[in-house]
């Protein structure tokens, strides 16, 4: 079968792999779209993310809608559209047993973190356990519902926010997911949700959604002490240190953006003078099942997915992911 390869940085092309076949619990999917994420990109443009680099061609791709092809159980019927969580939990720590997004050694789709590397599903066809995959309404396009694992990851930081009705909520950072997190924002409630970002076409796209408003941080400062709930999806030092400065007295900061390793320059005096509560927030745990239906019922989110490539252009659709001025949510089509 044919297959998207990542051989190291700015080495990605299209290879024949061979066609997985699926064992005891496990189906095999017939793939449809696959989003561009960032990690994708990290493996495409710096053949890592962070230390995991790649060693072997790795099958980029995590955010999967499809067909099943083959089920040994016969609990699902052949051709019925799903989605897939990506994650196979690692080891369960005590205190933890309700939280598998964060035990060590979790793999996941398209992932170079462990040698051999758990390859993506940026191919015709992919294996996964049966558990992993996640039926599709009727009435929810295969195109829309491979964005349910980026608005899973938004949903995760939202749950961990708190109940969001009657609350101003703002999100920092109109990339993919802080798009998906805003739009699941005001889905879930709360009384006013802003969006800050640089770029005036990821703010256009926030304002496509129906938020209560946008700042151009590039001209405009956030205000001060003006939301109760911050999301912070840009992950960059300056864009923290400003939504840190944003919350209420006593309000929550949830930190969904990965930040790079190393020593950053960050203001951090509002968490204590203030009494914040300042949260992480990692991939997901089941919140792709909300997710699968949050889009059926909000068809507004597909907006997210700005452009459509075809496998054989998938260097194209790459770069076009790595230009966040024009582009949010890429995805590739297989079928």
């Amino acid at each position: 079968m044919r297959a998207a390869l990542i051989h190291g940085a700015h080495r990605l092309g299209l290879g024949e792999v061979a066609t997985p076949t699926a064992g005891p619990g496990e189906v095999r999917v017939k793939v449809a779209y696959v989003g561009i994420c960032g990690s994708d990109l990290s493996y495409y443009r710096k053949g890592a993310v962070g230390s995991f680099e790649v060693r072997e061609p790795l099958i980029p791709g995590h955010e999967v809608s499809g067909t099943i092809d083959e089920d040994p159980s016969g609990t699902l019927a052949v051709g019925t559209p799903v989605t897939i969580h990506p994650a196979t939990p690692g080891t369960c720590l005590p205190g933890l047993e309700q939280r598998p997004n964060i035990w060590p050694g979790s793999r996941y789709l398209g992932s170079a973190m462990t040698m051999p590397h758990s390859q993506g599903a940026m191919s015709e066809y992919v294996v996964v356990r049966a558990d992993q995959v996640r039926p599709v309404p009727a009435g929810l396009s295969l195109r829309d519902a491979v964005l349910a694992e980026p608005l899973g990851v938004g949903l995760h930081a939202v749950t961990i926010s708190g109940d969001l009705a009657g609350r101003t909520v703002l999100v920092s950072g109109a990339g993919p997911i802080g798009l998906l997190a805003a739009g699941a924002a005001v889905a879930k409630g709360a009384r006013e949700v802003w969006v800050s970002d640089v770029l005036p076409a990821a703010l256009e796209r926030a304002r496509a959604l129906g938020v209560t408003g946008t700042v151009d941080v590039s001209e405009t400062p956030l205000p001060t002490e003006a939301y109760d709930v911050v999301i912070e999806a840009a992950g960059v030092p300056s864009a923290i240190s400003g939504a840190l400065n944003a919350a209420v007295r006593g309000g929550t900061v949830v930190q969904v953006g990965l930040i790079a390793g190393g020593t950053h320059p960050i203001d951090l005096s509002p968490i204590a003078a203030r009494e914040l509560v300042y949260r992480g927030s990692f991939r997901f745990l089941d919140e792709i099942s909300d997710a699968v239906a949050m889009l059926h019922a909000q068809p507004s989110l597909s907006q997210v997915i700005t452009h459509e490539f075809a496998l054989d252009d998938v260097v194209a659709a790459f770069d076009c992911a790595s230009d966040s001025a024009r582009s949010a949510k890429v995805v590739v089509r297989l079928a």
